[in-house]
Parts: structure tokens; sequence; C-alpha cells
């Protein structure tokens, strides 16, 4: 004696294999997604034709990332930075935020990855006149050098590219 009709199981059937299928897509979406190891918004932002050229010194020389590096500065910024700076503001003081504007109007200027590096290995406040206890001091022992050069140069890349880094939305 049957409890189900044949019809109900071929809408189990079905509605269990369209189940299976969406939770493939969702589980095989990040391996495709880094499948060249760039994260899917990095290339679509920020190296959608090539390495992204980034400021390195206040001179005005540049250095250029590539996709790769700039997933792994991407990486480090997610798991050390995006607590208190998502999306390029600044939680703990909004005034201040990770764009370009207010990254070049500290002194020194953040805006460069020689000042930005020199920042997070010495945080000072947005005057320079002080020590600042608002962002933590990374020192080597915890992120090498090259690291650090990454996460800048993402930081730097999005504020430059990405819409809306370092803004509050409008309920608009």
């Amino acid at each position: 004696m049957a409890f189900y009709s044949s019809a109900a199981a071929g809408t189990w059937l079905k509605r269990t294999l369209a189940a299976m299928a969406a939770i493939a897509v969702v589980l095989l979406q990040t391996p495709l997604a880094l499948a060249d190891g760039i994260n899917a918004d990095v290339k679509r932002y920020l190296t959608p034709d090539g390495p992204a050229e980034v400021k390195l010194d206040a001179q005005g020389n540049s250095a250029r990332y590539s996709g790769e590096a700039l997933t792994r500065g991407r990486d480090l910024f997610m798991e050390n930075c995006a607590y208190c700076h998502a999306n390029g503001l600044t939680l703990p003081l909004p005034p201040i935020s990770l764009t370009l504007a207010d990254l070049a109007g500290a002194t020194p200027p953040r805006d460069n990855i020689n000042g930005f590096v020199t920042y997070l290995r010495e945080p000072m406040t947005y005057d320079g006149s002080e020590p600042s206890d608002w962002c933590r001091q990374v020192p080597e022992s915890w992120l090498a050098r090259p690291e650090l050069e990454e996460l800048a140069a993402f930081t730097l890349s999005a504020a430059e590219k990405v819409p809306g880094w370092g803004s509050v939305p409008s309920n608009r």
C-alpha cells in the first residue's frame, strides 16, 4: 500500500533536484569566482581592463597591482579592517572615511601606498599630532610589508573605483 501517489513522488523528486541544483550553484559560485585567483568584485570594479595603477608615494610614482594581488588585499581588508571600515566608512569616527579625499587630507597624506602603510605601522590622529587609539598598530610580525601594500592597494583602488565607497547611502 503506497502512502503517496506517483504524481506526488514526481513533484517531490523535482523539488529535491531543484533544491540540490540551487545548493550546488551556491557552493560552486565561490570557486568559480576565484577560478583564476581573482575575486569577482575585484575583477568587475578594480581590474576590468587589467592590473590597477595605484599611487605609490607623495611624489606621484605609481605601482601596478594584479587582480590576484588586489584579491589578497581584499581578503586582508575583510579579515582585519571591515569591522570598523565597512564599505570604506569609518564607523568609530564617521566624519573621516576611506575616500581618496579624506585619505589625502590627513597629515601626512594616506592616499598612497607608502603613506597608508606608514599609518598602519604607526597610527596617528588625522592631523598627525599624536598617536591614534582608533586604529590598531600593525607590526611586521602580524603582516609583512608586501601584505600591507596589497591591503593598501585594494583600499586605495576601491576608494577610486567602487561606486559609493566611503559614503553613506541616502534614503532618497
